[in-house]
């Protein structure tokens, strides 16, 4: 099965595509390298060297959002590149369907996790430039395969090495390919 990515160029002509083979379904992304170009551009190039390969669905809370892009099958979480700038305040709201960077409490934490939002999550959404405030940063949405997404939000879940919320059958994404 695979993940389709479209990256909504909109200084380009054409459009990219990233597709994401998984166990579990397609998906269609459009990044909005307009109004996020540093989070779409990350997330891009964690692509580009092959990142996600392997890495799994690891957090799956129904009513509010799937996050991936960080832990191994086996719950190992991958190194990543330095932290990027938060650009919650871009414009962009954590909607249904809204892809989003994953972070840790500091506001300038994200770095190759992402979440698909199941709900209109506007408690996520930047309100101030405080702690509290800055919100998760939204750079793209599904524009096809939220019935996938929808399945995969329905995951029994348990707890491992840790972490909540873990599905207990792998949500995996197997390769990653980009195309023009």
């Amino acid at each position: 099965m695979r993940i389709l990515i479209r990256l909504n160029l909109y200084q380009h002509s054409a459009a990219s595509m990233i597709i994401f083979t998984t166990n579990f379904g397609d998906i269609e992304i459009e990044l909005d390298m307009k109004q996020t170009p540093v989070s779409s551009r990350n997330f891009l190039k964690y692509c580009q060297d092959g990142f996600y390969d392997g890495t799994i669905f690891h957090r799956v809370i129904k009513g509010f959002m799937i996050q991936g892009g960080g832990f191994t099958v086996d719950m190992q979480e991958k190194p990543t590149r330095d932290a990027i700038v938060n650009e919650a305040n871009r414009g962009l709201k954590n909607v249904v369907g809204s892809l989003a960077m994953a972070r840790t409490d500091a506001p300038h934490s994200a770095t190759g996790q992402f979440f698909i939002n199941l709900d209109d999550n506007d408690f996520l959404d930047y309100t101030a430039t405080s702690n509290a405030g800055w919100g998760y940063a939204v750079f793209g949405k599904v524009s096809a395969g939220m019935d996938v997404v929808n399945a995969i939000a329905k995951a029994k879940t348990t707890s491992k090495y840790g972490h909540d919320d873990v599905p207990c059958e792998a949500i995996i994404i197997e390769k990653v390919t980009i195309t023009e």
